[in-house]
């Protein structure tokens, strides 16, 4: 086929879309059948309704193939496992009871059972449900949610392709299950999959399937040649299958390397490749091995993580010479579009100017089909779009908003002294030991308590005008002298605030801080029904006022022991927003990072011993492929050390993360210099303990013994076994007991009960140490 009939044959489609609905009725609706208030039928019936939404919205806007399968109720690796039948056999009997409770049960545990381990999904803040796995694993296909939601596109006269995580990607994701070797290979179980994979792809085709994508974004890794071995054995296999759709097989996030030659060779009719900047080396590379000749090749040329409008002329550029590479080249975003808020239209409070920069779903759906269009039907019929598109990029270069000279002095004349401490780790220890007077195993908390209706009505009020600031801040103060109260009669050691006032760790800094922009609407999903709104960095950035003093310091004004200062280190404050794509990461982290170091200082000033500066994202965020991770590390680390360096030796420095693979980046974490850190244990079984143990890190740590994402309520006894189990890789005198995670998601019973429990394991460990 030639390079014009190719173009001739261009078509728009995306990878996947939001889940939650305009209005997030899907997490409403949810939550209400968690809460007996929605029906199991009324819930299916919210789902399909969204279901057949999304996909209206999106052929409606011209995109010619939809996504089918990617829609979930929570998790789609979780919905994954469901339909490879991998479910742990302590869920097992809870499934076969009601398959969508015990579907709930994997997610979040019961009150007996606990749940199925998360972590990120790759370098996103999308959470997954880890998959568990062993020598005893028997698949089972179970293709009812994927057939039953293709039917519903193809009812709806729609050009429908299901979308599932690859076999490979799958494995790769999966851990040993409890009580197997912890050196137990998943991918070792490839060949027992690969037949369950071949007869949900024959029930696809059977129910009309033309086309199915498989996702295998763990290609886009470091991969050893047994890995890579694997690849091409799973794609020969399916390839060779006779009752199957035409397989299109799926990478984004990064640049393929080894694989893409792999893939390239694959018997499949048809590659989907990120082009974008984050996978920069993929186009030259597929030119490399000769492109991909009669095959399809889905070009992910809209990056589906960022809010940026794109540059259709440059994406216009990169489809022209992949026309040559393959026989039909189509349009799509880089990734799905669950990463992105879904529209931009719906923001009311953003300045006209700033709103031409953003792209949300509905935008990147209408970009990729005006690319499409392009391609296909000549750049003269999109001359319209193109110089609105010109004009957007010009007024988003050229605009006083993102840039400020004094911003860029002051990060310009940082030195290296000012990323160290005064003193060395041991002494600053022996003088905060002496300073905060604190019994062995310290219990404290990570940050937030419950976020109750009570709250959240009273900041609607006071946004609606319907109380006063007064009135609002009477509220608050209430909240944190019950908060107070609580830990001093459980007998914790040292306290928090709660963080009643805080609408979200990320967001509530970015609306103190210039060069942030806050959304209305712009909901994005964390976890299960957890939706976050990314706040956006449009400018250079600092920090006009105090932004946690005031309150920090009146709760500290209510109780003799510690109370610690809370505040979101600079890179998580960059990976939970859309950051910008006109400077270097480590320029904007150091901004973020000098505006941090005024907090801490006035902080300490103001008489706060304990400062907690978050960096739950610091594994998040590493890079996909190891030869990037020197650099992202060298100014991820450094712009903690300048946040937190200005103080005096006495004053205890901590941080926390959770819910990532740790053990990729415990020099990172050594390097962080903080005195204190607390990391998310409790689903993992104390493996970040081991972890530690094994580097040799000198400082204090506390694994948490509370898994804060799940209701159940975990016994004194569960608590005290799991500080056992830490207490072998960390010594008593540098162990601290803490949950996994900050609060606000919790009820206040559980929460009353899960700490009180977990104070009195940390008594009972105590005596057993000291013999009592």
């Amino acid at each position: 086929m030639t390079s014009k009939s190719a173009a001739a044959a261009a078509r728009a489609t995306v990878y996947g879309y939001p889940r939650q609905g305009q209005n997030r009725e899907l997490k409403k609706a949810i939550e209400g059948y968690w809460k007996d208030r929605v029906t199991a039928d009324a819930l299916r019936a919210t789902a399909a309704e969204l279901r057949r939404t999304n996909w209206r919205q999106l052929a409606n806007a011209g995109i010619h193939e939809v996504p089918t399968g990617d829609f979930s109720y929570y998790d789609h690796v979780l919905d994954t496992t469901v339909a490879l039948g991998a479910i742990p056999d302590r869920h097992r009997a809870a499934v076969e009871a009601d398959a969508l409770d015990g579907y709930f049960a994997m997610a979040r545990g019961t009150q007996d059972i606990a749940p199925l381990e998360m972590t990120k999904w790759f370098d996103t803040n999308y959470h997954y449900l880890v998959p568990e796995l062993g020598p005893g694993t028997v698949f089972t296909a179970d293709s009812g949610k994927q057939v039953t939601e293709l039917k519903e596109a193809l009812a709806l006269g729609l050009t429908a392709r299901p979308v599932l995580v690859g076999p490979v990607t799958y494995l790769l994701l999966a851990k040993p299950a409890p009580g197997v070797a912890a050196d137990f290979e998943p991918l070792t179980l490839l060949d027992r999959l690969l037949p369950v994979y071949a007869e949900i792809l024959a029930d696809l085709r059977a129910a009309g399937a033309e086309w199915v994508q498989l996702d295998e974004p763990a290609l886009v890794q470091d991969r050893t040649p047994a890995e890579l071995n694997a690849v091409a054995r799973a794609y020969r296999d399916l390839g060779a299958l006779t009752d199957r759709p035409k397989l299109l097989v799926a990478s984004y996030f990064d640049r393929l390397g080894d694989a893409l030659p792999v893939l390239a060779k694959a018997p499949v009719e048809g590659l989907a490749i990120d082009f974008t900047e984050s996978a920069a080396g993929n186009l030259e590379a597929l030119a490399a091995v000769g492109g991909l000749p009669g095959k399809r090749l889905v070009a992910g040329v809209v990056n589906g993580r960022n809010i940026w409008v794109n540059d259709l002329e440059k994406s216009l550029s990169t489809l022209g010479t992949l026309l040559g590479l393959a026989d039909r080249v189509d349009v799509a975003a880089s990734c799905s579009l669950l990463h992105v808020p879904l529209d931009a239209a719906a923001e009311r409070d953003i300045e006209p100017q700033i709103l031409r920069w953003l792209a949300f779903a509905r935008q990147k759906t209408a970009e990729v089909v005006t690319l499409a269009k392009g391609l296909a039907q000549g750049t003269d019929t999109i001359a319209a779009e193109l110089a609105v598109n010109r004009a957007d990029l010009a007024s988003r270069a050229g605009s006083p908003i993102t840039h400020d000279p004094m911003v860029r002095t002051r990060a310009a004349a940082v030195t290296e002294a000012d990323t160290r401490r005064s003193q060395p780790y041991p002494q600053r220890r022996a003088a905060q030991s002496a300073h905060l007077g604190l019994p062995l195993l310290p219990t404290t908390t990570i940050g937030s308590f419950p976020q109750t209706g009570e709250l959240r009505t009273a900041r609607a009020d006071l946004r609606a005008g319907r109380i006063d600031t007064a009135g609002y801040e009477e509220r608050i103060k209430a909240e944190i002298q019950e908060v107070i109260s609580f830990q001093e009669k459980t007998g914790i050691d040292v306290l928090v605030h709660g963080e009643p006032e805080r609408n979200d760790m990320v967001q509530y800094f970015a609306e103190q801080l210039t060069g942030y922009l806050a959304t209305q609407h712009g909901w994005v999903q964390s976890y299960g029904t957890r939706y976050v709104r990314p706040p956006i960095l449009v400018g250079d950035i600092s920090r006009p006022e105090p932004m946690t003093v005031r309150w920090t310091s009146y709760a500290q004004s209510l109780s003799d022991r510690p109370v610690k200062g809370m505040l979101t280190g600079p890179v998580t404050m960059l990976a939970w927003s859309f950051v910008r794509d006109d400077q270097p990461l480590g320029d904007t982290a150091r901004q973020v990072a000098l505006a941090l170091r005024d907090e801490v200082n006035d902080l300490e000033a103001a008489g706060t011993s304990v400062i907690q500066v978050d960096e739950p994202a610091l594994r998040e965020t590493l890079p996909l492929r190891s030869a990037d991770h020197p650099a992202y590390l060298a100014w991820a680390t450094e712009a903690f050390r300048l946040s937190t360096s200005g103080v005096r030796p006495d004053t205890q420095i901590h941080t926390h993360m959770c819910y990532a693979e740790f053990g990729d980046i415990v020099q990172a974490i050594d390097d962080l210099d903080a005195d204190v850190i607390s990391l998310e244990a409790a689903r993992s079984h104390m493996q970040v303990a081991r972890e530690l143990a094994a580097h040799g890190y000198p400082r204090e740590a506390g694994p948490g013994v509370y898994d804060i994402h799940s209701p159940r309520v975990p016994s004194a006894d569960e608590a005290a076994d799991l500080l056992r189990t830490g207490l072998r890789a960390i010594p008593a005198e540098r162990l601290w007991v803490n949950p996994d995670c900050g609060l606000k998601t919790r009820g206040w019973p559980e929460t009353r009960a899960s700490l009180g429990n977990l104070v009195a394991a940390a008594r009972t460990v105590r005596g057993e140490l000291s013999g009592s």
